[in-house]
């Protein structure tokens, strides 16, 4: 199936780079200059991937992701000018799943593109069990990838999701940052082991409300443990 790239940047020859390369490699790409118009394309339209940047005329990056965070589950990748982790790191929190530094090598972008859409893929046409059951009324739904608590719907972003199913599986096992990278961004995946803690932080909050104690413990020097009872 043609997947369909938005690519959200004010600067008419990076979009335009952009986009040569994607059709090339056989994408269809919608394209917006402001974020706003960016916010209506996907209303519209189906998409699959979002290159988004930080700067735009009228909102800035972080605000669209955590606009499309609130309605959709679509992979966003980043693009910054400031080499800054501050900002790499903001990035995450709001929902972006992966971040690429101006300038860039086109070639990186399409094979960051390539990667996050071949995982995707990949997990839908491979469920496992319907429902994997976890402490405080949480369930995980894999052919769905949906998440409930009780009877509420926790909307995660796609890298949340997998790592939630990572540690699902891995019970009480405890698991370095770095494995977390390897199980859930892939062996070639460029960041650093504070994208982990990003998504650990975003988890807890939104499958932690209400309860004293969060269910995912950490191992300090060395990463992660999950308390719940895989079932």
């Amino acid at each position: 199936m043609n997947k369909t790239i938005l690519i959200i940047e004010d600067q008419e020859d990076i979009r335009d780079i952009l986009k040569h390369y994607m059709l090339k490699e056989g994408f269809s790409v919608k394209e917006a200059g402001y974020g706003k118009d960016g916010l209506n394309i996907l209303k519209r339209e189906k998409i699959d991937l979002i290159i988004l940047d930080l700067m735009l005329p009228d909102i800035n990056g972080f605000d669209v992701c955590k606009e499309v965070s609130k309605e959709y589950k679509i992979p966003i990748i980043m693009l910054t000018a400031k080499n800054d982790i501050v900002d790499k790191i903001l990035g995450l929190e709001f929902g972006a799943d992966d971040y690429i530094t101006k300038p860039f090598d086109v070639r990186e972008v399409i094979a960051r593109i390539k990667v996050c859409l071949r995982r995707m893929d990949n997990l839908r046409e491979n469920p496992c069990e319907e429902i994997i059951k976890l402490p405080n009324n949480i369930k995980i739904f894999e052919n769905s990838r949906e998440v409930y608590k009780g009877d509420n719907p926790i909307k995660l972003k796609p890298k949340e999701y997998e790592l939630l199913l990572a540690f699902a599986k891995n019970s009480k096992i405890v698991m370095s940052r770095d494995k977390l990278l390897e199980k859930v961004w892939g062996y070639d995946f460029e960041g650093d082991s504070r994208t982990v803690d990003v998504h650990v932080q975003r988890l807890r909050k939104k499958l932690d409300e209400d309860n004293d104690e969060s269910i995912i413990s950490t191992v300090f020097g060395i990463g992660y443990r999950f308390l719940g009872e895989y079932k």
